[in-house]
């Protein structure tokens, strides 16, 4: 095998609890991943040496090259194994950068799924999880995808059950914050404690309950981003005003999603966000896919 070529899916929170500092620097959470179908394109094949990555389209923010999640991903695997591991990887990036969405986990999880099958490495999920969360939190969710609860800094992860047909307007402003800083500034301007929203998502999910589920999504984070972004919330209001049975903001934004049940309402409020990014999504049962 000479080459691979993956979708690699975003992820949204149903819910995100933020329970305090850790010692590691990292904040303890409880969390509800869905992975959904906006997705990353990741196309890798063996390479002469080394690492070669090419982004698509040109412009994409990903950051300095040795930032990037998808070489961390390669680093930590050649360093484990001792080889070259030589690449080239094009990403084709579909889900924007700096919005909660999990694009650059997505990536990182699809480059180690990736290399583990072009090299014939035999590490199982768990191993290629493991591996995941010394690149970033959400890594882990992304190897596997589907419907979880994410808990510690989002790394320990118990399956939940999927939830009910529906369909997700991700909106985004053209503003983005950096998600240390809006940690920081939760922890500068929290002190109610956590809303304690996972408790309520993770019953609406298991009576299969698609308004319990809207009724219950919520973000910690959120009122801390929007004081930074205030569209973040101008557009919760809309989608609401536009149909949505909840909404929320994923990760630590700037994206805002809307549970939908009608898709006509969906994609007509999608058209009217008013902002650059907006598309209707459904949730999915994995992190990585073949293409």
């Amino acid at each position: 095998m000479k080459r691979v070529h993956f979708r690699a899916f975003a992820k949204v929170n149903y819910a995100l609890d933020v329970l305090g500092l850790r010692g590691d620097g990292y904040h303890e959470v409880r969390t509800v991943l869905q992975s959904v179908s906006l997705a990353d394109e990741v196309e890798i094949e063996v390479g002469d040496g080394g690492f070669g990555l090419r982004v698509e389209p040109d412009g994409a923010r990903l950051g300095p090259p040795e930032e990037n999640t998808a070489y961390r991903a390669w680093r930590l695997l050649r360093e484990l194994t001792g080889d070259e591991l030589p690449v080239r990887v094009r990403l084709r990036k579909g889900i924007p950068a700096g919005a909660g969405l999990g694009g650059g986990s997505a990536d990182a999880a699809a480059v180690l799924v990736g290399l583990n099958r072009l090299f014939g490495l035999g590490l199982g999920a768990e191993d290629l999880r493991e591996l995941g969360a010394r690149v970033g939190a959400d890594v882990p969710f992304c190897v596997s995808g589907g419907t979880a609860l994410g808990e510690g800094a989002g790394e320990l992860l118990t399956p939940l059950p999927p939830p009910p047909e529906h369909h997700l307007v991700l909106t985004k402003p053209s503003a983005s914050a950096a998600t240390a800083r809006i940690y920081r500034a939760y922890d500068d301007e929290s002190s109610a404690g956590s809303a304690n929203y996972a408790k309520a998502v993770v019953a609406a999910l298991r009576s299969g309950s698609l308004p319990a589920l809207a009724a219950a999504v919520g973000n910690d984070l959120a009122p801390v981003t929007a004081r930074i972004v205030p569209e973040v919330a101008a557009l919760e209001r809309k989608l609401l005003e536009n149909g949505a049975l909840g909404a929320s903001m994923s990760g630590s934004g700037t994206a805002v999603y809307g549970i939908f049940d009608d898709p006509d309402a969906a994609w007509s409020a999608a058209r009217k966000s008013g902002v650059a990014f907006s598309g209707v999504y459904g949730p999915v049962s994995c992190g990585v896919e073949d293409l």
